[in-house]
């Protein structure tokens, strides 16, 4: 039996060189393989008549092979073609440098081909199908097969055949909770959870297994979330602030009026600062609502009484954009508070020079990434900390931004619109103050969603939206064209893009681009040198293009309602109209409804609430939203009862958290192992 830790390797046919293809895609140890879990599911359809077909459409087709394959190209780029006929029609077949396949498929043979149907000079055709005999194809239909996300070398089927291996091999059970409380919680056993994600059974056993890993996920997140604000209730601060003059000056001198939101968190955290203990408070409020503003105001009051300030964003634009409206409201307005830009990108001079005034205390407020809370970063006299967008950061990585001042106060950002009662949950170490008004200058988006058949009209749209001087992001769900999801992806569409729309400049953008190139892909955009930006949902956050006036989604039926307000507060941030165009890809009377309630509302806590009404087992088939929270499985929308029901066990939990209860009760004593594992690893990164 392998142990959980044990290297990938002790599992039977994992040598060296595969070990390193699983390494690119963090897979280090045998209960690191357990826990790969599939992006996806292919299920394969009942084959249809090629009649019936559209193109677009993955199908399977079932018929006989008409004529001798074909063999064209050149050297370095065989084009392999046939044609198939199931008596009502005719599709041609082409697959790319596949010769052995003269050997596999025959003239008057009868297969199944599975994959998506092109229009190629007028005839519907088919490029790189799967090809199945009759009895093979049978064996698969109805079955739930996973689809992992891979790396060059890394099939699913390797990463089946070895996930298989180490569960036939067994591993040390890795159940912690007892039978009685599994039963009283509904909850499957965590063994069989983890093989019913890899190969599940039916669609229920898949949505309960991953309601049980949910659930972990939470529960060990919660535990760290709840320990944290026990010893934020026995600290106390020794910094306080009485004097809010500057601040208020600051807000006085501004050419328009706060909004009610802004000045009721204004005064909790006036009264947060002047406590004697630390304030740990979170503003949530939708993008555009004036979050920043506020935090600014604490700067200037923090740094007037003699303490630094850091805001940490999470992206080097995000960063960048922070910085030079600090900048831009502190020379217009005379305040001489010296400001500093700390990012990875930052030249080693001007780090030495940025290390030492942050040290000595001269630099009264430092913005940066990452790069804030390296080890040669130290501060004078850190009073304040800022977080943009926390969900983006580590509870590890918050707190050890916090740790390099002596107990400074914490205030975070976020435009994540999360309903309150579960808003009390995850922030449960920290306030929340809720900025839920707009200001008054600020256009609500025009919504619209529409069909695919629409998409050429949103093109023209677009068309005039650029020639007006204005920019366009569009959105897809995809990365690369899948095999098995009918939906559009950045790399295929852009290249189409480009062939639509002659003379506008069309990039793309995706979470796998290096840093460099996604900080040099944005910082274009934002400077009005690219037209379109075609992009995952990597924009979600941390991008300011007040020139951009059109968000299209494509696929919109994929994303979750919270997701696709995030998006489309990307646009309509500058003095023009902005314009939301949501492509319902699936047509489904439930996804017309679920797009309703974006078309209606641009208000990001409705949104959030319905969004939370109306998820189901069909939006854990589909995607994996990126943005809310970075679990693997868990999502706090979706699991919003299994979040309840892990913070109740946390909180019966924690005050046995010691070694004394631990050496007295097996389940305790497993799960204190467990969360100081979990937390020694920084493996519950979060929040």
């Amino acid at each position: 039996m392998n142990s959980r830790d044990a290297y990938i390797t002790s599992i039977k046919g994992v040598g060296s060189k595969m070990a390193e293809l699983f390494a690119k895609v963090d897979v280090f140890t045998v209960n690191d393989l357990l826990e790969y879990y599939p992006r996806d599911y292919k299920s394969y359809p009942a084959p249809v008549s090629i009649a019936s077909v559209k193109v677009g459409d993955m199908v399977a087709i079932s018929g006989q092979i008409t004529d001798s394959l074909s063999i064209l190209g050149s050297s370095r780029k065989k084009i392999i073609t046939c044609h198939v006929s199931d008596g009502q029609g005719v599709l041609s077949l082409t697959w790319f440098n596949a010769l052995f396949l003269k050997n596999v498929l025959r003239k008057g043979g009868h297969y199944v081909f599975y994959g998506r149907v092109r229009q190629y000079k007028g005839a519907l055709s088919m490029e790189h199908p799967e090809y199945f005999t009759i009895e093979d194809y049978k064996l698969k239909m109805g079955h739930l097969l996973p689809v992992y996300v891979k790396t060059a070398g890394l099939s699913d089927n390797s990463i089946i055949k070895f996930v298989r291996q180490a569960m036939g091999e067994g591993v040390s059970k890795r159940e912690y909770i007892t039978q009685d409380l599994l039963d009283s919680m509904n909850l499957m056993d965590l063994d069989m959870a983890i093989r019913q994600v890899h190969f599940p059974d039916s669609r229920e056993k898949l949505e309960r297994a991953r309601k049980r890993i949910a659930f972990d996920e939470l529960f060990f997140f919660l535990l760290e979330i709840k320990s944290m604000k026990a010893l934020t209730e026995e600290e106390t601060v020794g910094i306080i602030i009485s004097d809010f003059k500057a601040g208020r000056d600051f807000v006085k001198s501004l050419p328009f009026d706060l909004t009610a939101g802004q000045k009721s968190t204004i005064k909790e955290i006036e009264k947060d600062l002047a406590s004697g203990h630390i304030m740990r408070r979170i503003i949530q409020g939708d993008v555009g609502s004036g979050k920043t503003v506020v935090a600014l105001r604490a700067m200037i009051d923090v740094c007037r009484a003699g303490y630094q300030a850091a805001m940490m964003a999470p992206t080097e634009v995000l960063s960048s954009q922070h910085y030079e409206t600090i900048r831009e409201y502190f020379e217009k307005y005379d305040i001489d508070i010296e400001v500093a830009l700390l990012t990875g990108s930052t030249k080693k001079r001007e780090r030495d020079a940025i290390y030492e005034g942050l040290s000595t205390g001269r630099i009264g407020i430092v913005v940066g990434t990452h790069a804030i809370i390296q080890e040669g970063v130290t501060f004078g006299k850190l009073g304040l900390v800022i977080t943009d967008e926390q969900h983006r950061f580590g509870v590890k990585q918050r707190d050890f931004l916090a740790k390099k001042g002596a107990f400074p106060h914490v205030l975070v950002m976020s435009a994540t619109p999360i309903p309150r009662t579960l808003g009390l949950i995850l922030y449960g170490d920290m306030d929340i103050s809720l900025i839920k008004d707009m200001p008054a200058e600020r256009l609500p988006i025009k919504n619209c969603v529409v069909g695919r058949e629409s998409r050429q009209t949103s093109y023209n749209f677009i068309k005039k939206e650029i020639a007006a001087g204005h920019q366009a992001f569009i959105i897809c769900p995809l990365v690369e064209e899948s095999e098995n999801m009918d939906v559009c992806d950045v790399i295929s569409y852009s290249a189409d893009l480009r062939r639509q729309m002659p003379g506008v400049t069309v990039e793309y953008l995706h979470g796998k681009m290096k840093n460099s190139e996604k900080n040099d892909i944005m910082e274009r955009f934002a400077a009005g040198d690219i037209d379109v930006l075609v992009s995952t949902t990597v924009i979600e956050v941390g991008i300011n293009v007040p020139n951009a006036t059109v968000m299209m989604i494509e696929d919109a039926d994929r994303f979750g309602l919270a997701t696709l307000h995030q998006l489309r507060g990307r646009v309509g941030r500058g003095a023009a109209q902005g314009y939301c165009i949501m492509i319902n890809g699936s047509g489904s009377d439930k996804s017309k409804e679920r797009l309703d309630i974006m078309n209606k509302s641009n208000d990001g806590f409705y949104i959030a609430n319905e969004d939370l009404k109306s998820r189901g087992i069909g939006d854990m088939l589909g995607l994996r939203q990126s943005g809310e929270m970075s679990f693997k499985m868990a999502d706090i929308y979706e699991d919003a009862d299994i979040l309840k029901l892990a913070s109740r066990l946390a909180d019966d939990v924690l005050p046995k958290m010691n070694e004394k209860e631990a050496a007295d009760n097996p389940f305790i004593s497993e799960v204190y192992s467990r969360f100081k594992k979990a937390a020694e690893n920084s493996r519950i990164d979060a929040l």
